[in-house]
């Protein structure tokens, strides 16, 4: 009787998975739409795949910033809300104490 193949191709995957992760792979194209040589549209596309640990070896962190993403971010965007408001308020404040 012969061994199964699916875990040899499941190991398979997991090491190339991991290689991939590990080193960073990188697809770029570009969509042209053209009418008598005029440019109508352009579209580049870029996708990196890569693991969290090798994106921000290579300075790529943006998911760090994006408030729907990061907690964090939301949580500073929402401080830099109220301080702007409350800057505003003291404005309105000073102006009313005057009148």
């Amino acid at each position: 009787m012969s061994e199964p193949t699916h875990s040899i191709n499941a190991t398979g995957l997991a090491d190339i998975l991991e290689r991939v992760l590990d080193k960073g792979i990188v697809i770029a194209g570009d969509i042209k739409i053209q009418i008598a040589d005029i440019d109508l549209l352009t579209i580049k596309i870029r996708l990196l795949v890569a693991s969290v640990d090798k994106a921000m070896e290579m300075g790529i962190n943006w998911w760090q910033e994006d408030t729907y993403l990061s907690t964090k971010a939301r949580e500073k965007e929402l401080m830099q809300q109220q301080e702007t408001l409350e800057a505003r308020l003291e404005k309105l404040e000073a102006i009313n104490k005057i009148q």
